[in-house]
């Protein structure tokens, strides 16, 4: 008999076990905690510099910059003032400084017909093959010749010869403030190839925002402007100042996207036609 009470005995206190366990609660599982590291913001795009060097300038309209090089001269530089009085145009001097401190009174005119003054060196040097400090007295003593001419400093630069680095160009720019100034019209005018290829090769290469090059140390040059701006005015351009010009510019318009082209239809290939034996000629 106790044998089997043992049994009855064993199997009820397992039973109890069990109810006990099951009505226990079970640990929580922990939150999983937020990360503490600190969230980078994205980095923003880095501003386009301003351009420097300009050799043309989009535009909304028939604009461009009459600029003559190397002067001023004493009798052909008032012969093209004269000449642009006459048609209301404006132009912009890149004046070599040892020519300015020579002609004060003809900048003094230029300035005040509305036109615009600007520094070409003192004496014309490849700004490209010198030294910091060589380049820095080229330009500063042409701004002082300019400034005690007209009262008013100059802001842009035509290196000679177009002919400047860009390690240059940027101390320049920072600096003097100087825009640098190059073309896209040049009609080889030095060589003096004549007035009517002067006249000729200005009118092919002219386009709205157009930075036109010559020179008014040369007789032919000047020869050649009463056609070159009747014919430009003719198409419908009006010139002003550089900086005027630089002050019109507008973005460059983006390109047109192509549009994907549509499948090219496969030739339908046409029948062969079929060849009757010849007929044979009749026998005589």
């Amino acid at each position: 008999m106790l044998f089997p009470r043992f049994i009855v005995f064993c199997a009820a206190g397992f039973l109890v076990g069990q109810a006990a366990y099951a009505q226990d609660p079970k640990p929580a599982v922990p939150a999983e905690k937020p990360s503490l590291a600190p969230v980078k913001p994205k980095a923003s795009p880095t501003p386009a510099e301003p351009p420097i060097t300009f050799n043309s300038v989009h535009v909304d309209g028939p604009f461009i910059a009459l600029t003559f090089d190397d002067g001023p001269n004493a009798t052909l530089t008032p012969k093209l003032l004269d000449l642009l009085a006459a048609r209301h145009l404006k132009a912009t001097f890149f004046v070599v400084g040892q020519n300015a401190a020579d002609h004060p009174e003809i900048l003094k005119r230029a300035v005040r017909e509305g036109h615009e003054i600007a520094n070409h060196s003192w004496s014309h040097p490849n700004l490209a093959k010198m030294s910091d400090e060589a380049v820095r007295r080229e330009l500063q003593k042409t701004d002082d010749a300019i400034t005690a001419a007209i009262g008013k400093r100059p802001t842009l630069l035509r290196p000679p010869y177009g002919s400047i680095t860009a390690r240059q160009k940027k101390w320049i720019h920072d600096e003097f403030g100087y825009r640098i100034i190059i073309w896209d019209v040049d009609p080889l005018d030095w060589k003096r190839p004549g007035p009517s290829v002067v006249t000729a090769r200005i009118l092919k290469e002219t386009k709205a925002g157009s930075i036109v090059l010559s020179h008014d140390i040369h007789p032919p040059t000047i020869e050649a402007m009463p056609a070159t701006f009747d014919q430009l005015m003719k198409k419908g351009f009006k010139s002003v100042t550089v900086t005027e010009l630089l002050a019109m510019a507008t973005p460059v318009p983006p390109r047109p996207t192509p549009s994907p082209s549509a499948p090219r239809a496969l030739p339908v290939a046409s029948p062969t036609p079929s060849t009757s034996p010849p007929i044979p000629a009749p026998t005589p």
